[in-house]
């Protein structure tokens, strides 16, 4: 019997369906794909998987499962697979496409896409997925619902100003449209509502989000939206990582001397974070001297105001991730006192412990 150094199910989820795929890497690195099953999106096609598994793979060596995040169509499954104590790795549709590209596969189904998953999951180092806190999974589900509402008011309010500003306008659909928006501005205000309350339900987050509205320009529905979006921090290790989730990181593409593209964010991250800093960072970069002096310095440089707003969205992002590891509140004149300490002076705390 070949030798076998790694086993791996990858399981391509959809609304009504999934399908999974066993494939085992030898000794010589080779991928082999040994079998493949169809179930039902739903409690017994769960079982019947589960099943399967211990059927096939080699209880003596861990068996890692890849799923590929489709909607929200995985996220029954990967909880249910984590309860039977199966390591679960979740990757992004993009990651999962970018891999497929490095094989030798031209035809695209969702057979073949579980066996590219299995493939990546043998062939790549994966973070184990783990399921989301119930009250960040209640206020994520909350900061959602109120940012569609708001775009659906936006979308409204520009049908109506189109219709009030024609030459024939229909006063019918005005008043539809009138109450539409009222509405959804109770409806804002009903999940406003929810948020604090979940939000005063836990001690802990309730004085996480007052240290992090310290910052200038931080609100409490962005402070709840970053860390609902990140699950209170547990998603990522360490800045750098936080700024890559979040789609904020730098790409250069460059080559030689032929090759000289422009620098720009990656956008491959979480566009609720991206969206939600958007405005406390202009409202930073016009209020708090530190932000003021990073968005001037950066628009005098190159004269491109979204690429200095995107640089103060980052720092403000890196700012509240170090007030909720560190449990202390913003110090506006840390940059000050940091001067004052290379100088030998007397120091005091950058940040200062909330009373």
């Amino acid at each position: 019997m070949e030798n076998v150094i790694r086993q791996c199910i990858g399981i391509d989820c959809g609304m009504k369906e999934h399908v999974a795929s066993f494939s085992r890497m030898y000794a010589d690195l080779r991928v082999e794909c040994l079998s493949t099953l169809a179930i039902p999106n739903g409690p017994g096609g769960f079982v019947k998987l589960s099943k399967w598994i211990r059927k096939l793979i080699d209880p003596s060596m861990p068996c890692q499962i890849v799923l590929e995040a489709t909607g929200v169509y995985h996220e029954t499954l990967a909880c249910f697979l984590t309860e039977k104590g199966w390591p679960v790795s979740v990757v992004l549709p993009n990651r999962a496409k970018y891999f497929s590209k490095t094989l030798t596969v031209k035809t695209v189904n969702d057979k073949v896409s579980s066996q590219t998953l299995a493939a990546m999951g043998l062939e790549k180092k994966l973070d184990v997925w783990s399921p989301p806190d119930p009250i960040y999974n209640q206020l994520r589900q909350l900061t959602r619902e109120r940012d569609q509402l708001k775009a659906e008011s936006t979308q409204i309010k520009c049908q109506l100003h189109a219709e009030e500003s024609g030459a024939w306008p229909n006063k019918s659909s005005i008043k539809r449209m009138n109450q539409r928006l009222s509405l959804i501005e109770r409806q804002v205000e009903e999940v406003e509502t929810s948020i604090r309350e979940v939000v005063a339900e836990s001690p802990e987050i309730d004085q996480a989000v007052r240290r992090m509205t310290s910052i200038v320009g931080v609100g409490m529905l962005t402070a709840v939206t970053v860390l609902a979006e990140t699950n209170g921090f547990n998603l990522v290790r360490n800045k750098k990582q936080l700024v890559s989730y979040a789609g904020l990181d730098v790409v250069e593409r460059t080559s030689g001397i032929s090759v000289r593209g422009r620098s720009r964010i990656s956008h491959r991250g979480n566009r609720y974070l991206r969206k939600c800093l958007y405005f406390p960072a202009m409202t930073a970069a016009r209020h708090s001297n530190d932000h003021k002096a990073l968005y001037n310095r950066l628009i005098s440089k190159h004269g491109i105001a979204m690429k200095a707003a995107v640089a103060v969205q980052r720092k403000l992002l890196v700012m509240m991730y170090a007030i909720w590891k560190n449990g202390t509140i913003y110090d506006p004149n840390y940059e000050l006192k940091k001067q004052q300490n290379e100088l030998g002076q007397t120091r005091r705390p950058a940040l200062t412990e909330l009373a």
